[in-house]
């Protein structure tokens, strides 16, 4: 008979009303509706074939990071009644006036530095804060909650979720700033190249450079926790997820990341396809 595997890795995305999560081979979502009922969904994991480039440094992270956001429209999809914190109200408009404010002060600024730097500080800072006063970081408290339970006490664990941080490790806050860094690098590399079109290549490529580079980080964190540099990562992630994309949920927000739980358990229990 199929057995789960004991603290199988498991990693989370919050929803706008709910928790995503996904296991080696399924995505699970538990969602609170308007009536305050609890709905539960659960699929096969998008794949992307990886081949050799799963062994080539920072393209490999690139398609991970693909795969994970392939989840998201694939969970929508099983389960309609899903909201992502995209749809949040607060998130459109305050991007949206972060990306007006971004263009008027890159034409009013000459350093090329100080252009990425608050191209940098204008798209984040305004999206944390959003995130902050939205209902998704209750639902990112869950996703890290709930994932701690699991990996201290297995699944009989997660019943004691509420004693957990609400902060994690292994949290995607953890590749903000890389991602931010190395991207700001690379598109003062790219402002070197001449011709519009090639620009506009050479910026693509500073995107997925920085992506890679961020992943590739979050790795290297994980693997060698005690390195200045793992320690440095860490620390400005915890410090994000802290001050910003977390809040302490209640009592109703946890039963439905058990439940999200419950589902993906089962569901990586199944025979497999």
């Amino acid at each position: 008979m199929p057995t789960t595997v004991p603290h199988m890795r498991l990693g989370g995305m919050a929803l706008a009303n709910g928790l995503l999560l996904h296991g080696p081979r399924h995505w699970a979502a538990a969602v609170m509706d308007d009536d305050g009922e609890v709905i539960v969904a659960s699929g096969p994991r998008p794949r992307i074939a990886r081949g050799a480039t799963d062994r080539i440094p920072l393209a490999r992270g690139v398609i991970r990071m693909a795969e994970l956001l392939m989840v998201v429209p694939t969970a929508r999809a099983g389960l309609p009644e899903a909201r992502t914190a995209g749809e949040d109200g607060w998130l459109g408009p305050i991007m949206a006036m972060g990306m007006v404010a971004n263009a008027i002060l890159r034409r009013t600024t000459r350093s090329v530095l100080a252009q990425e730097a608050i191209a940098a500080a204008v798209g984040l800072v305004p999206v944390l804060i959003a995130l902050r006063m939205s209902d998704a970081s209750l639902w990112h408290a869950v996703e890290h909650k709930t994932i701690a339970a699991y990996e201290r006490g297995g699944p009989d664990g997660v019943a004691d979720s509420a004693t957990d941080p609400k902060e994690h490790h292994r949290c995607g806050s953890n590749l903000i700033v890389p991602m931010v860094l190395s991207t700001a690098i690379g598109n003062i590399l790219a402002r070197r190249v001449h011709g519009r079109r090639r620009r506009l290549t050479a910026r693509a490529g500073a995107l997925a450079l920085g992506i890679g580079t961020a992943v590739e980080l979050f790795a290297f964190a994980e693997r060698r926790p005690h390195h200045p540099v793992s320690t440095a990562v860490h620390q400005t992630g915890h410090a994000i997820q802290a001050h910003f994309v977390t809040r302490e949920p209640g009592e109703a927000e946890l039963a439905v990341g058990r439940a999200a739980m419950t589902e993906i358990l089962r569901a990586e229990r199944g025979p497999r396809g």
